[in-house]
């Protein structure tokens, strides 16, 4: 191997039922490198990553690590921990009961025999060493996500690690701590460490990224460097095509709107989680809610759908006055609502794409009119055509799809119940460009069909594209209203912060 080149696959293949997921796929990383893989919601990234972590065995190709003669084989994560490759996942996996020290060494010493004092000495060398804002005694649930995340890489950097991989790292995250795990990278990388970075953030790719591998539907599109690869190009390599300019995305007119029947309204609206606040929404408009982390968007919407338990306020739907106090009476004024954490409040990971579709509409219906096994086939294979899901078949279980392709389901799912009104939070978030583009053209097309929908995405930008008006917000209370001319970024970062025209 060359010097400095830590890790190479040659040729890798990775075959499922009726699924080709790798086809022959390179991959190079260089010692001190950031190196961005890449690649649309089933592209095969997670596939590689876990076939270089022994997840998966190959069908063919080599692994080759520096340091080892030969191809090696890998068969389970601990083995390629101990080919100093280490991954550190979007969902941390570390226990946020126990000490920040008691997680960076768990289950590398026996119980019995520990020398604690040892050990937190070496966990504080760890963490000053890296500059990580934690002390050893502090309750890991006490830190940030930055800091959880930061404290992963730390335990993994600490069992000689050659081989970092970095699997959404950033996608909790806010700006100011995706900076700090953004130093915590170009330092280890400083060290020699070769980091392998998947993210959908193209933004982020350019700030800290040294090469980029793209993948397309399991075959290696090419790797570049980011200097002299364009961020257009880059997205065109990564769907197959020259990008379609989004400004051909045109939502519905905010003064057309105004001449529309309302469906939903609100007054005082407040639940256990949100302060009291007024809303509506008229048949056939895109609104949406923005403000940063913590603002108090996802509340607001969870209030509408009943998530949380409503505590005061009065609600009209179609001009009549109803009560909302759970989902289901939501669900059956024609409410939909696909939550922020689709793995969490969303997806039913064992059950199969098929099942996760129909859920919403048997409970509905209610268990004692269950869906026949026809009509559920039916109805699967109609929404898997129409939102173009990638799944083997319908009976797949829904947790082996890519997180683009989840969500989709869980589109599928509320648009099987035919809502009036849809409420999607963060619908695009950890997703690739080209299923943003037709979620987003999916949202503009519902709402010409006079579907009303709140749309909420922590990307402004993607918000100013499908919103025809923004409730802005801060610090659990609305502080704005924008529509036409208004719609601008500059403008919403600055009702966010408060300023003052």
């Amino acid at each position: 191997m060359q010097d400095d080149i830590v890790m190479t696959m040659r040729g890798i293949c990775k075959y499922f039922p009726g699924v080709k997921a790798l086809d022959h796929v390179d991959f190079t990383l260089r010692r001190g490198t950031i190196h961005a893989l890449m690649g649309e919601n089933g592209a095969g990234k997670s596939t590689l990553i876990k076939v270089l972590t022994g997840v998966y065995p190959m069908d063919k190709g080599e692994i080759r690590i520096d340091g080892v003669d030969g191809p090696v084989v890998i068969h389970s994560p601990q083995e390629a921990q101990s080919f100093g490759i280490s991954t550190v996942y979007q969902e941390i996996t570390l226990c946020p009961n126990l000490t920040v020290a008691e997680n960076m060494f768990i289950g590398r010493s026996q119980s019995r025999g520990v020398n604690w004092k040892a050990m937190e000495k070496r966990a504080g060398e760890l963490l000053e060493n890296l500059s990580i804002p934690a002390r050893p005694k502090q309750q890991l649930g006490s830190c940030s996500l930055a800091v959880q995340q930061m404290v992963a890489i730390a335990r993994a950097v600490d069992t000689e690690c050659k081989v970092l991989i970095l699997d959404e790292p950033t996608s909790s995250l806010d700006d100011k701590e995706v900076e700090m795990l953004f130093r915590l990278m170009r330092d280890l990388k400083a060290r020699g460490v070769g980091i392998i970075f998947v993210t959908h953030f193209l933004e982020q790719v350019y700030a800290v990224s040294d090469q980029i591998t793209v993948l397309r539907n399991g075959e290696l599109v090419g790797e570049y460097l980011v200097k002299e690869l364009p961020q257009v190009q880059l997205v065109e390599k990564m769907i197959g095509k020259d990008i379609e300019d989004l400004a051909v995305i045109k939502k519905n007119d905010p003064a057309a709107d105004t001449h529309k029947e309302i469906f939903y309204a609100a007054k005082g609206l407040s639940s256990t989680e949100s302060r009291p606040f007024d809303f509506h929404i008229a048949k056939g408009e895109v609104n949406g809610f923005t403000g940063l982390l913590g603002s108090g968007r996802s509340e607001s919407v969870r209030a509408i759908f009943g998530a949380d338990p409503v505590t005061g306020g009065s609600v009209q739907v179609n001009g009549k006055s109803t009560k909302i106090a759970k989902p289901l009476d939501a669900m059956k004024q024609g409410i939909g609502y696909l939550p922020e954490d689709r793995k969490r409040d969303g997806i039913i990971a064992d059950l199969s794409v098929r099942d996760n579709i129909i859920l919403a509409l048997q409970v509905i219906r209610g268990m004692g009119h269950p869906i026949s096994r026809a009509k559920a086939e039916a109805f699967a294979d109609e929404y898997i055509k129409a939102l173009n899901i990638k799944t083997a078949s319908a009976d797949t279980p829904i947790k082996s799809l890519s997180g683009g392709n989840q969500q989709k389901v869980i589109v599928a799912r509320w648009l099987l119940t035919h809502p009036q009104y849809l409420i999607l939070d963060e619908p695009t978030r950890g997703i690739d460009v080209g299923t943003k583009t037709e979620i987003q053209k999916l949202v503009l097309k519902l709402s010409e069909e006079e579907m009303s929908i709140t749309f909420i995405s922590s990307e402004i930008e993607e918000m100013l594209r499908t919103c025809s008006r923004l409730i802005v917000m801060r610090d659990r209370n609305t502080v704005g209203e924008l529509t036409g001319e208004e719609l601008t970024q500059e403008r919403v970062m600055h009702t966010i912060a408060g300023g003052k025209d």
